[in-house]
């Protein structure tokens, strides 16, 4: 194992033409946030780069979307990107952008030494052109249809309907996105890196000397390095990039994968004057975080770069992660199929590590895995609330009832199998997670922490201190108990702090300690906490997340991709011409008359409407059947005061499986329509009918 005197971890630069979404977390940032917290604990030397990336057609193409300039929409996303990640607690050293003058001179800088090095190959080539636009086309300014699944607006590049790689020859009707013209071929001038020439160098280097990678990381490059390496374009006619630095260049930007990667160079030239440090000496350990999909430009073409330029030092590792779907399908931002960074923190203030943890207990370290609501709440109340939370809560609980509210003494007389047990578990449970997170196995470190703390439940419960409360000469058992899981509670903030940051300055506020006792060399010890040192009240760690929350969120999630669908079709259309054409792809999947014959719809006369106490979008109505009455809780208060809706005819289905929200049993459901501004109306007649009939 190398020895190494500083560290420099880079998490991916997300494009900025929209908000991250918990993906992007669980792929990059979450995991290099966890590595960077260990080793600032470890006392590295270690510095945590990243930024925006902000060229590239991305963005054109959602400025034009949005009939705006491209630097008002990277202004606008970089801040919510930003944002997000500071309350997400993603501790970067820097997080910079891509529009800086800093990084263009660098972008330019490098580009310029490969130029004037002799490495690249110029060539004259055919491309799309938009003669009414009078602008080349990139790939994804091409749409038409899919030969392989017939869909209409495939992209030159990808058809997001079938997943398949296209290119726009492939394409049938092809269209320019920009005029909706056909494009035409016309010749022009790019500038290509010969990556065949670095191919024997990174097959020693990538396949021979790093071995040790991730296995997905592995297979990958040496898929793309056994089935030959090609020369490739580090230019593209544009006007939005870091302009080429070449007289003859008019009209030309640095490719985005060229640009992009130099940005981890830029933002350390902004953090540091030192930055050369961190970029050019040996004794450097360079870490890139990054999601799959980037493995073979982290791995392949950047380090090529850095070899050709010469003087920079090559990555250690690239843990990439795979991705994360949600709710059993893949995320698609084009349909809004997605859970937004910002919109969680909105909606579950001061939840931040509560997402952290979830995202790190089922992240997908060595295989797509798949993010539900249900799992959230499960790994929550089951794991935080109720093990990790509860531990540290009953412990100070135990302590104020049984000590006086003081750390109690040790007696090291009594010490038993159990203590003695338990202590192995604290000692050998920071090996084990030093190991893990070394490793970038950060699941099962976050596991053996979680277990520890379970392990401190089942001695608490074991020793029974509370039993020996009315026993005078018990009283030392009882310190010793108290004692141990007190330690452990401060162990556990140490071990925790990586992982959730805001959990540990928790344990701190109530243990009264400073925050040097989180210094990695600290755990393990049993004498964090001073014998006779007064500790503050308890008070609860995590809440429990309520099944309405969660029903609120599946709620959601699928409005929102419906609507994603409604404006992406309408735009489309708007395009097409075709405005009366109804989009197929809003149907749901076909079913047979049976199946709906199970439903049983029953008109109903809303009785009374009141707003749930702590629920901003639900409404607890008591509805007139006919032959009963029942209480059903909507998510409509949104759109209806109370007041407005009482005596308001409705349609309800009946047979619904009863369930509780906020504590209300809600007993069915009522039909609503939603108009194309998101807005609900009620399903009814022209002529009022009484309630109780079938409605078929």
């Amino acid at each position: 194992m190398k020895d190494y005197k500083r560290i420099l971890v880079t998490a991916a630069l997300p494009y900025a033409n929209g908000p991250v979404h918990i993906g992007h977390l669980a792929g990059c940032y979450i995991p290099a946030d966890i590595y960077v917290r260990y080793q600032r604990a470890q006392k590295q030397d270690v510095k945590f780069v990243g930024g925006s990336d902000e060229h590239g057609v991305p963005i054109t193409i959602r400025a034009m979307k949005e009939g705006v300039s491209p630097q008002q929409i990277v202004d606008k996303y970089h801040a919510i990107i930003k944002d997000s990640f500071e309350k997400m607690g993603i501790s970067f050293d820097i997080y910079s952008r891509t529009t800086s003058p800093v990084h263009h001179k660098t972008a330019a800088d490098f580009f310029k030494k490969l130029y004037d090095d002799g490495l690249f190959e110029e060539k004259e080539t055919e491309q799309y052109y938009d003669e009414k636009a009078k602008t080349f086309l990139a790939d994804r300014y091409i749409t038409g249809t899919c030969p392989v699944c017939g869909n209409p607006n495939a992209y030159g590049d990808q058809c997001e309907k079938c997943g398949s790689s296209l290119s726009p020859e492939q394409l049938i009707n092809p269209r320019s996105t920009l005029s909706d013209a056909v494009p035409v071929k016309k010749m022009t001038k790019h500038w290509y890196f010969p990556l065949q020439h670095y191919e024997p160098w990174l097959k020693q280097w990538v396949l021979e000397d790093h071995k040790e990678w991730k296995n997905n990381v592995y297979g990958q490059c040496k898929s793309w390095l056994d089935n030959g390496l090609q020369s490739r374009a580090m230019t593209r006619d544009s006007n939005w990039g870091v302009k080429v630095p070449l007289p003859d260049a008019d009209g030309k930007v640095l490719y985005v994968w060229f640009d992009a990667p130099i940005g981890y160079i830029s933002a350390t030239k902004e953090l540091t004057d030192q930055w050369a440090d961190y970029w050019c000496k040996e004794d450097t350990k360079l870490v890139h975080f990054i999601g799959k999909d980037n493995i073979v430009f982290h791995c392949i073409i950047f380090p090529a770069m850095l070899k050709a330029h010469g003087g920079f030092v090559l990555p250690d590792n690239v843990p990439a992660n795979e991705f994360l779907n949600i709710e059993g399908e893949k995320v698609s931002t084009s349909r809004n199929w997605a859970v937004w960074v910002h919109e969680y923190l909105k909606d579950f203030p001061g939840c931040e590590d509560v997402l952290r943890y979830v995202l790190c207990a089922n992240a997908p370290e060595t295989k797509d895995n798949d993010f539900t609501w249900k799992d959230f709440q499960d790994r929550n109340n089951s794991e935080l609330v109720a093990i990790f939370g509860n531990f540290v809560n009953r412990s100070l609980v135990l302590m104020h009832k049984l000590c006086g509210g003081k750390v109690p003494p040790f007696h090291n007389a009594i010490i038993d199998a159990d203590d003695k047990q338990l202590m192995e578990d604290i000692g050998a449970a920071k090996i084990k997670i030093t190991q893990s997170i070394e490793e970038y196995r950060f699941r099962e470190a976050l596991f053996e922490i979680i277990d520890l703390s379970r392990k401190g439940n089942q001695y608490l419960q074991k020793k029974e201190p509370w039993k020996k409360a009315s026993a005078e000469n018990e009283q030392q058992q009882i310190d010793n108990c108290i004692h141990l899981s007190l330690q452990l509670t401060a162990n556990l903030a140490i071990l925790i702090n990586p992982f959730l940051p805001a959990t540990a300055q928790k344990i701190l506020h109530l243990l009264k300690v400073v925050e040097k006792m989180l210094d990695w060399k600290n755990a393990g010890s049993f004498k964090l906490l001073s014998v006779g040192y007064t500790l503050r009240a308890p008070e609860l760690l995590f809440r429990k997340i309520e099944d309405s929350e969660i029903a609120a969120q599946v709620e959601k999630l699928r409005t929102n991709a419906i609507t994603g669908s409604n404006t992406q079709n309408a735009e489309k259309k708007s395009a097409d011409g075709n405005a009366d054409q109804q989009p197929a792809n809003l149907l749901k999947p076909e079913i047979v008359y049976d199946d709906f014959a199970k439903l049983d719809l029953k008109t109903g006369k809303i009785l009374s409407a009141q707003k749930v106490e702590k629920a901003d979008k639900l409404l607890k109505l008591e509805i007139d059947l006919g032959f009963e009455k029942r209480t059903i809780v909507s998510g409509i208060a949104l759109h209806f005061k109370p007041e407005e809706i009482v005596g308001k005819q409705v349609v309800v289905v009946a047979n619904l499986a009863p369930r509780k929200m906020r504590g209300i049993e809600s007993n069915g459901m009522i039909l609503m329509a939603e108009d194309k501004n998101g807005r609900l109306h009620f399903v009814n007649t022209e002529e009022a009918i009484a309630p109780g009939a079938g409605v078929s």
